[in-house]
């Protein structure tokens, strides 16, 4: 095998290729690419054994064939590179790649081995924006549960009932959702599609305005752009009944606004990593204190203007999960909405229109 492609197009197929790669496998060819040259084309693609992601570039091919090729090894070295043309070939029992005066030798293994991306069927679609996807991703899979013992707790829901697509994500201690209003984008549809997936997903080299259309079929999602592609397997199991879950009611509310509450945040969270990332809301009408403290090591205290309908605020949250909250929130202000300081408050942007929202389960006050 001997192709010569731009070292851009290159990177970016064998970066989005990666994020499918495994970074830990009992089977050591799931921890590589398989690079397949064809007429004019090369072919990349990255698999755990759950989640394959591929894409094709052009290429000047002068030997047809394919090879798999360490994925993190090959990722790291390419990326380190300037712009040019990078050649590879096959030699011995490896292949040697060329970029300018750099020359570098990696091991292959047989690319028979690598596992190809089966077919998901198309029992059922939506079509969305690129722009819509990312945005809706990102406002729900940081509460994406990272490890549990539920599978489906490693997934966002995909709910759609031919008139709005709810997606929702939870990790029994949080729980993200956003709905899209749209008639017609789709079939009705009930799947919990991994984070890795949607993780993968985001990073395809596509404009936001391009439109994407999402199959499922049994036990599958796949996605077609023409030059990339992903297939996943879905996450079985019964998705929590998170509705249940959002207070159908609140005695107090309080706003503020998300730049200063964030930076606010971040800062007192550097004394409270000591302590369960624990940050403690006491407030007024006019004006919040969060408090952090950390036993041995001090107490930190920041002040943050509020707007509250109801008397003094006294309640303690997870901040890492108040900060990856208003990482994604889009609006100028954060309305928080809650009856007692052992209940779940609801955050939702000032300016709400019920398309996003996000519940957060207290800590125990000191």
């Amino acid at each position: 095998m001997k192709f010569t492609c731009p070292r851009k197009e290159f990177v970016e197929a064998v970066q989005l290729a990666t994020t499918a790669s495994a970074n830990r496998s009992p089977n050591a060819i799931l921890q590589n690419l398989k690079l397949a040259a064809g007429d004019s084309t090369v072919r990349i693609l990255g698999c755990d054994g759950e989640i394959w992601v591929e894409r094709t570039v052009s290429a000047f091919v002068e030997e047809t064939g394919a090879v798999c090729l360490q994925a993190t090894l090959l990722k790291d070295w390419v990326s380190s590179l300037i712009d040019g043309d990078i050649e590879l070939k096959t030699q011995d029992q490896g292949v040697q790649l060329t970029h300018s005066s750099s020359e570098f030798k990696m091991r292959m293994l047989d690319a028979d081995d690598f596992p190809e991306p089966p077919d998901y069927g198309g029992e059922g679609e939506l079509t969305l924006t690129f722009g819509d996807l990312k945005e809706a991703i990102d406002a729900v899979i940081y509460a994406v549960s990272p490890e549990s013992h539920r599978a489906v707790l490693n997934g966002v829901l995909f709910n759609y009932d031919g008139t709005v697509l709810t997606m929702v994500a939870t990790d029994t201690h949080r729980l993200a959702v956003r709905r899209i209003k749209k008639e017609g984008i789709g079939s009705n549809i009930n799947a919990v599609v991994p984070a890795k997936a949607l993780r993968a997903l985001k990073t395809m080299p596509l404009a936001d305005d391009a439109e994407l259309v999402l199959r499922f079929g049994v036990g599958r999602m796949g996605v077609d752009t023409g030059n990339c592609r992903m297939v996943a397997q879905l996450l079985m199991g019964t998705f929590p009944n998170w509705e249940r879950v959002v207070p159908s009611e609140s005695t107090r509310e309080w706003s503020m606004e998300v730049d200063q509450l964030f930076q606010k945040v971040r800062r007192a969270l550097i004394l409270a990593k000591d302590n369960n990332d624990r940050l403690e809301f006491k407030g007024t009408n006019d004006r919040v204190t969060i408090i952090a403290q950390s036993e041995g090591r001090g107490l930190a205290k920041e002040e943050v203007e509020m707007h509250s309908n109801n008397g003094d605020i006294n309640i303690a949250f997870n901040g890492k999960y108040v900060n990856d909250l208003l990482q994604v929130l889009d609006g100028p202000g954060i309305r928080v909405q809650m009856t007692e300081n052992n209940r779940p408050a609801v955050f939702r942007p000032a300016d709400d229109d019920q398309s996003f929202f996000c519940v957060i389960m207290p800590m125990a006050l000191t």
